[in-house]
C-alpha cells in the first residue's frame, strides 16, 4: 500500500510540475510582439488537455503496479518510469502543438499551399 501512495505522490507531482511548465512557456510566449490574444488560451487549452491525459496514465500505472504486487520495489520503480516516460513525451508534444499553433508559417514556406497573391 505504501508503494501505491509514493507512486500516487511522485506521479502526480511531476504531472502538475509539467502543467505548471506548459502555462509558464504560454505565458512566456505572450509577451512575445507577434503572439497575439490567443496565447493564453492555447496555453490553457493545452494543458488542460495534457492533465487530463496524463491523469489517465498515471491511474493505468498505479493499476499496473497494483496489478504486480511487488514487496521489493521493483514494480514501484518500473510504474514509475513507465509513467515519467510518458509524460515526457506527452509534454514533448504538447510544446510543440502549443508552438505549432502560435507561431505563424512565413509565407514562402515549402509546405504553403495557398493560392499565390491576386494581381
Amino acid at each position: 500500500m505504501i508503494y501505491v501512495l509514493v507512486y500516487l505522490g511522485a506521479a502526480l507531482t511531476i504531472l502538475a510540475v509539467l502543467c505548471g511548465m506548459i502555462l509558464r512557456i504560454g505565458h512566456l510566449m505572450d509577451h512575445c510582439p507577434s503572439g497575439g490574444g490567443a496565447t493564453r488560451t492555447a496555453a490553457l487549452t493545452i494543458a488542460t488537455g495534457f492533465a487530463a491525459i496524463g491523469t489517465g496514465g498515471v491511474i493505468l500505472g498505479c493499476a499496473l503496479l497494483v496489478a504486480l504486487n511487488d514487496a521489493s520495489g521493483t514494480a514501484l520503480s518500473g510504474a514509475l518510469g513507465l509513467v515519467v516516460l510518458c509524460l515526457g513525451l506527452g509534454f514533448s508534444h504538447a510544446v510543440a502543438t502549443l508552438r505549432t499553433v502560435l507561431v505563424p508559417m512565413p509565407a514562402d514556406a515549402p509546405g504553403d499551399t495557398s493560392a499565390p497573391p491576386a494581381q
